[in-house]
């Protein structure tokens, strides 16, 4: 507790000690104005003042046209208007038992076991695979999975994306009340699923948008590609004047559910379900009133160019020609080394002065006593940040990134709370995360939340967003009817949860 109490007072001085410097050399200089008397100032102005104006005018007018000029060139500040995360109907709702039933039935319907799947050793996998997920009985699955037999087809995988992005947009435009005909930017990302017309033109048809709609359609980029979006319609706002961004942030399982033996490849299918989020920003001055965040920084990382950091997430065929997503024993290493390159260009844009010199005194320290120091500083992240979502992609995900940030369980219970109610809704599962914050009533004018997204490539991308009210959960929250029963209680061995009783229910 006292290590505890002297790091928060050096904190306090570090962070505060231009003010406490500023104001008593105020007090000093303004004690000193208040005894000149006129004869001081004539003096003052006949001896210097009169035989400097050469230099003094021209550096006025310097100081005056470079203040014009940084208030002319600064970045416009982006809006986050509102957001919607899509809630599956009920009858979607796939319990543990109901999600190997499913299994079950692709593999079934694959015509190359010919109406067969005697094999129990995967289904034993698979079970014990979905027991430490972290995932609950109220994920959902898609409806043309749950059909008896399966459709794994394209028109039902259309079907299902169509749903999620129609769901989210029509809710998205009730709240804010904005025409889509006024929407001058859109970006949608879909990893797996990329049919032509592309996505972003069934939301142009749909929504009957205008016709020089500036218009994105992002394939491939894995789950982190919900803050790539963010960051290319933020730099798209930074050029195109008054107007507003639509980012629309989704996947596919119809299609990508994988029927085959390989075990690398029958991972995604114990994780991934439908979800998916509209997000609405804005470049207007008149919006930041009725605005949620703004949005203060995004960095991204890519380490692709490492052989192990590109293959630990890849799609390709098995054995046998099927397609599927194989995950390496290496991704829980590989997410770890690349979160800290991103914290190392964050930091420093985040991070009180007080962290930054603790940090740099032990990188000097290694370096100067090697053996005696063993580990650089972590950063308290939390004295510059106040809410975390870090991408639901698994327990040992969130696990990974809990040890590595020093987190406390109250910081990735969002994440937690998510990953067990939703499942791993890929890119939009940090937007669920967000909304269980303003779900349960934590998010505060000024807070400041980092959204850590993780994908195949490899990638980490991070976008810190600040309060500007005290944000309350928006209309038709995906945890609406359920907020109450959060957090679980799970178990770190076996995965399985306990509803936590809060507030008189259950």
């Amino acid at each position: 507790m006292t290590s505890v109490n002297v790091k928060l007072l050096y904190h306090y001085v570090i962070t505060n000690l231009f003010n406490l410097c500023f104001f008593p050399l105020t007090a000093i200089v303004a004690g000193k104005a208040y005894r000149l008397t006129k004869d001081d100032l004539h003096h003052l102005y006949y001896s210097y003042l009169q035989h400097n104006l050469i230099t003094i005018a021209p550096l006025f007018a310097f100081t005056v046209f470079g203040s014009v000029l940084y208030i002319a060139t600064r970045p416009k500040p982006v809006y986050l208007v509102e957001y919607s995360c899509y809630l599956p109907p009920t009858h979607c709702r796939s319990s543990i038992s109901k999600v190997m039933d499913i299994f079950y039935q692709v593999r079934k319907a694959d015509p190359s076991r010919n109406g067969t799947c005697d094999d129990s050793s995967w289904l034993d996998f698979l079970r014990k695979i979905q027991e430490r997920s972290g995932l609950g009985d109220e994920t959902h699955g898609p409806e043309g999975l749950l059909q008896v037999p399966p459709r794994k087809t394209f028109a039902a995988a259309r079907e299902e994306t169509e749903q999620v992005i129609i769901g989210a947009l029509e809710n998205l435009f009730k709240n804010t009340n904005v025409n889509p005909k006024d929407i001058g930017i859109l970006v949608v990302n879909s990893s797996m699923f990329n049919p032509t017309p592309s996505l972003s033109a069934m939301v142009v048809n749909t929504f009957k948008l205008r016709s020089n709609v500036r218009s994105f359609n992002l394939g491939g980029m894995g789950c982190s590609a919900g803050v790539i979006a963010i960051d290319l319609a933020k730099d798209l706002l930074h050029v195109h004047k008054n107007t507003y961004a639509l980012v629309v942030s989704t996947e596919n399982t119809t299609y990508n559910i994988y029927a085959g033996d390989n075990r690398s490849m029958m991972v995604s299918n114990c994780l991934f379900r439908v979800g998916g989020a509209a997000i609405l920003l804005s470049n207007k001055p008149g919006d930041r009133r009725r605005s949620k965040y703004e949005l203060v920084h995004t960095v991204r990382t890519h380490t692709g160019a490492d052989d192990k950091s590109f293959r630990c997430v890849q799609q390709g065929d098995d054995e046998n020609g099927k397609i599927g997503v194989s995950l390496s024993k290496d991704i829980t290493d590989v997410a770890g080394r690349t979160v800290k390159k991103n914290i190392a260009t964050l930091g420093p844009l985040i991070l009180p002065l007080s962290e930054k010199l603790l940090f740099f005194v032990t990188f000097m320290g290694k370096k100067l006593f090697k053996d005696k120091i063993k580990h650089y500083y972590v950063p308290d992240f939390k004295l510059a940040i106040d809410h975390f979502c870090i991408h639901a992609g698994g327990r040992a995900v969130i696990d990974v990134l809990e040890k590595n940030l020093a987190l406390a369980p109250i910081d990735v219970e969002a994440s937690r709370s998510t990953l067990h109610r939703f499942g791993n809704t890929s890119s939009s599962s940090i937007w669920y995360e967000l909304a269980y914050i303003e779900a349960k009533g934590r998010m505060k004018k000024g807070n400041k939340v980092w959204q850590i997204a993780l994908g195949s490539g490899f990638k980490c991308n991070s976008a810190v967003w600040v309060a500007l009210n005290n944000v309350k959960a928006s209309t038709n929250s995906p945890w609406e009817h359920c907020i109450d029963r959060y957090p679980v209680k799970i178990d770190s061995d076996s995965g399985k949860s306990e509803t936590r009783v809060q507030n008189g229910r259950s």
